[in-house]
């Protein structure tokens, strides 16, 4: 494989991450709701999580996630998670379902680190990792410390509402 100039290396992983991150935004985007479950072995929520208060102890994310970006705001359809608009039980658990599906993009987007090493020598692909981390650790340690948040706020709603947020919400999405 030819070796591109540094100059040029920097500048195709630069359009490389942009398509990915937006590439990976839309794919989920289109997602439908009901594929996702709260509960499922990727989100739910650990006992050492201790309900996401684990991530303001260790963390301190309440000093700094109203600084994530929200990407919802690329999209129309987006969901906005940037804050609470609504207190509905409804609200809350599309809220819920949208932690996992932003959780799913910024895996999804990590697990991509390995293309780089297709491409680029090893000395320029390997930084790829910690970038990768950076970007993405922070905005999934956000959706953990919500999740389980806003679920409790759902249910303390639903137990007075008896409506199928689920439906509803793929109803309201679309899909």
């Amino acid at each position: 494989m030819a070796r591109l100039p540094l100059a040029w290396a920097i500048l195709l992983n630069a359009g490389a991450w942009l398509l990915i991150h937006l590439g990976v935004a839309c794919f989920s985007s289109r997602l439908p709701l009901r594929l996702f479950r709260p509960d499922g072995w990727l989100y739910r929520t650990r006992p050492w999580e201790r309900d996401g208060s684990i991530y303001d102890r260790v963390f301190f994310i309440r000093s700094w996630k109203r600084l994530l970006p929200d990407g919802a705001a690329v999209f129309p359809s987006g969901f906005r998670k940037r804050r609470l608009r609504d207190r509905s039980p409804v609200y809350c658990q599309i809220f819920v379902l949208e932690t996992c599906r932003a959780e799913l993009c910024h895996w999804l987007v990590f697990a991509l680190v390995p293309l780089f090493f297709a491409w680029d020598p090893w000395y320029i692909a390997w930084p790829m990792i910690p970038y990768a981390i950076a970007v993405n650790a922070p905005c999934i340690i956000a959706q953990r410390y919500n999740r389980p948040r806003l679920a409790a706020l759902a249910a303390r709603g639903m137990a007075a509402s008896h409506k199928a947020p689920i439906a509803e919400a793929d109803n309201r999405q679309g899909g």
